[in-house]
This record gives C-alpha cells, sequence and structure tokens, in this order.
C-alpha cells in the first residue's frame, strides 16, 4: 500500500501533558510527531488528535494540539470505539488510509489502529513518533501490529510518499522541513 495525500489523514495519539514525562524517549516521539504534523499542514493532509482520559493525563502537548484540526477525548484505549472514525468522516468523507502515532504504543495506539483497520481503514504507523514507558513495550506493539498487516513507516518514507514526485508544488518546503530536522 502506498499512502496517498488525497485519502488519508494523520492521528496523533495521546502525548499529554502528564503522559510524556514518563515516555521512554519522549521527546523524540514529539520532534517525530511534530515533523509528520508539518508535512501533513503543508500538504493539506486533515490531522486529527486523541486525547486518553484528559482529566487525568491532562491535554496533549500544546506543540501537538496546535496543529490538530479536531481532538477527541477519549475513554477507551480504542479511539474508534469513542467515535474517531465518525470524526475522520466528517472530516473529509473520502478517507481511507490513516497514519498513526502515539503514545501508549502498546496500549491506545495499538488499539486504536487494529480499531480502525477492523473499520475498513488501511492503517499505517511511524514508530519513530511512537513510545510507550518500557521501551519493551513499544517493541511487542510494532511487531503485533506489523503481524497484523498494519504497514511500518519511517517519518520521511512518509513524506516522499505523501509527495509522490519532486514536481509537487510543495516539494521544496517539505525537503526544507527534512533537512531541518
Amino acid at each position: 500500500m502506498m499512502i496517498n495525500q488525497d485519502t488519508s489523514a494523520l492521528i496523533l495519539i495521546d502525548y499529554q501533558t502528564r503522559l510524556m514525562p514518563s515516555i521512554h524517549e519522549g521527546e523524540e516521539a514529539i520532534a517525530s510527531a511534530l515533523f509528520l504534523a508539518k508535512v501533513a499542514k503543508a500538504l493539506q493532509i486533515p490531522i486529527l488528535g486523541t486525547e486518553q482520559n484528559p482529566e487525568g493525563l491532562g491535554q496533549n502537548n500544546e506543540r501537538i494540539k496546535v496543529f490538530c484540526d479536531y481532538t477527541l477525548v477519549k475513554h477507551s484505549f480504542n479511539g474508534s470505539a469513542d467515535g474517531l472514525a465518525t470524526n475522520i468522516r466528517e472530516l473529509n468523507p473520502l478517507i481511507t488510509q490513516v497514519v498513526l502515532a502515539g503514545c501508549e504504543a502498546h496500549v491506545c495506539l495499538m488499539q486504536t489502529a487494529l480499531g480502525l483497520q477492523a473499520q475498513g481503514y488501511e492503517v499505517a504507523v511511524v514508530p519513530e513518533a511512537c513510545s510507550s514507558r518500557r521501551v519493551q513495550d513499544k517493541i511487542l506493539a510494532v511487531d503485533r501490529m506489523s503481524h497484523q498487516k498494519i504497514t511500518m513507516l519511517g517519518a520521511e518514507m512518509l513524506a516522499f510518499e505523501w509527495l509522490k514526485t519532486s514536481e509537487h508544488s510543495q516539494f521544496k518546503n517539505i525537503l526544507n522541513l527534512i533537512k531541518n530536522r
């Protein structure tokens, strides 16, 4: 599966203020998520955020939140159980592919990925923009999702798939984002 700019959305899962200090390499995950968000914004790809029980875990990191066209407050670990697919359709009914990044990889990210896949979406995950409190949990989550036929992508790989060609009107802007990572 190739990720298409016109039929995809970026979903940033639970980069929450009270959660991130305990996440392994949390700042690195946020930095990769911000790169993805900047690329998606430049390409006018919808960006959704989720927040798991924000009363307890706080809202998403403000650097992430400002990029989101919509943020779903959820209590289910699987965001699709709290209406994420409905939110995606409301933003753009032509979306058939979703690219996910977030925390914790072995809980909300994985369950949301599997939930959206079960609802018929082609799902991809960017592991470098994901993490968990424990490294082993992220490794297990990536392995399980891979075995469930969820595509794993690098952030730059995704940017170039969205662009498709060096003749894209945003190519130079995206190339500058890549060079400044």
